[in-house]
């Protein structure tokens, strides 16, 4: 089965970076768009990030616009996440997802959800 396994996240002072990380099994991704989401307490899930496995295409929330960088690695079945500049608002669980088709910024059209990795930024 269809498996997103995240990880990468921790507990990192306000300016300081961390980079998560996607190992993604179970079918081929080709026809997908690989995201990032993130859930902050008491708050909705929102889009952060996504990236087009095949083409590279790449696509950013403004609040995440020049600090934070997507990646995939093809060999390795992996995506990743890379976040400079992290701010305390950057706080929340991020949710590696798989949605295949057009780029969407709604957590609606996900077909594949990982079980997300807790980034805690503190000021």
């Amino acid at each position: 089965q269809v498996q997103l396994v995240e990880s990468g996240g921790g507990l990192v002072q306000a300016g300081g970076s961390l980079r998560l990380s996607c190992a993604a099994s179970g079918r081929t991704f080709g026809g997908y768009v690989m995201d990032w989401f993130r859930q902050a307490p008491g708050k909705e899930r929102e889009f952060v990030a996504g990236i087009r496995w095949s083409g590279g295409n790449t696509y950013y929330a403004d609040s995440v616009k020049g600090r934070f960088t997507i990646s995939r690695d093809n060999a390795k079945n992996t995506v990743y996440l890379q976040m400079n500049s992290l701010k305390p608002e950057d706080t929340a669980v991020y949710y590696c997802a798989a949605q295949l088709g057009e780029a969407s910024a709604s957590p609606v059209g996900v077909d594949y959800w990982g079980k997300g990795t807790l980034v805690t930024v503190s000021s």
